[in-house]
Parts: C-alpha cells; structure tokens; sequence
C-alpha cells in the first residue's frame, strides 16, 4: 500500500509580513504571487507548489530531473513536506533579491554545495556537483581533468587543509570571489512589479 499523499488549499499570507521578513516590498509580493499561483496551479490548483510543478517551471517538463533543480526544491521547502508554500517562496527568493546581503547568498549557496548536509563540503561532494553539471551541460572531461579542478578547489577554498570546506572557508573564499555569487542574484526579483501582468 503506498502513502497518499494529498496538497492541501492553503491562504495566501499577508504580503506587509513577508514584506517584513524579507528583501521585497508589498507590490513585488503582489507580483510574486501571481508567479506563485501559476506555478502552484500547473498541475493541481492547491495553492502550493509540487516537486512535478517547480520542475516544470523550470524546464517546461515534469519529468527532467537535476541534481541543481532537486537541490533548489530542497532548500525552498523549508518545512520539508514535498511542497513549496508561498510563504517559503517569498522567503527563500529572497536570497536571489539585487538587495539581498551577499553573506545570505553566500549561506544559501553553501547549502546547496552541502549536498549530504553535514555542515561541510566534501571533495565527493565536489565531485559530484562537477559531473552533474557536465552532464546537465553535455559536456565531457576527462577524469584527471575533474581531479585538477577538485584539487585547485581545494587548494583555494580549504584554509586550514582539513580536506573539507566549512562555511567560514567559503564565506571567505565568496569575499575574495564576488563574481562567484552573481547566479545568486536574479535581477528580474526587483522589476517583479514591472512584470507582472
């Protein structure tokens, strides 16, 4: 017998709390939830957002799978239930806000290199996120090549040579490197009143 597992009608939250809480202004909020509602309503209309339905948001088919995509749905679903509310929407996207400080951005792509979540970026972990995007890109090198770029990591992120990444490393290593944020910002975010049908 399997779990069933059924989304729930939510109520929209008061866009001057989230406003509070996070980068955006009331009207972006407004427009955050027009984008939410097409989102939540793509495959149910439930006024939350499935695995299914954020990954045909981003690639236009449910069933592409991504190592990125699965990650990102992770980290949106705060309350680890399977679904995005709006809320957790508004509240994670704010990281990708122009005003968003960049020691947010730097902690939220942390977590998502932190693909085992133990508070650390590993070397496997590296690896791993180095295949999946030359996969996801089709693209091909060879294994020593893929070793050379672990090790450069490495040797330019881990300060206290302990074969792993902390968050302390990588929070310096993001100062010395701004332009390894820049995916962290959608500047879009900012002009969402401007987009908004």
């Amino acid at each position: 017998m399997g779990c069933i597992c059924t989304k729930q009608q939510v109520k929209y939250d008061d866009p001057a709390v989230l406003a509070a809480e996070t980068c955006f202004n009331e009207a972006e909020i407004e427009a955050l939830h027009e984008l939410f509602r097409k989102l939540s309503s793509a495959l149910k209309d439930d006024g939350l957002i499935s695995k299914e339905e954020f990954q045909l948001g981003l690639f236009r088919n449910s069933k592409n799978q991504s190592l990125f995509s699965d990650r990102i749905f992770q980290l949106l679903d705060s309350k680890h239930d399977g679904v995005i509310e709006f809320a957790e929407f508004v509240r994670s996207l704010s990281v990708f806000h122009p005003e968003a400080p960049q020691s947010d951005k730097a902690a939220f792509a942390f977590k998502l290199y932190d693909i085992w979540e133990t508070g650390f970026i590993e070397r496997d972990e590296v690896k791993v996120l180095i295949l999946a995007f030359l996969d996801e890109s089709e693209l091909m090198l060879s294994d020593d090549i893929v070793e050379a770029i672990i090790d450069k990591t490495f040797e330019d992120v881990d300060s206290n040579g302990d074969g792993k990444i902390d968050q302390e490393e990588w929070k310096e290593f993001a100062t010395r490197n701004p332009s390894l944020l820049k995916n962290m910002t959608i500047p879009y975010l900012k002009l969402a009143t401007v987009l908004s049908p």
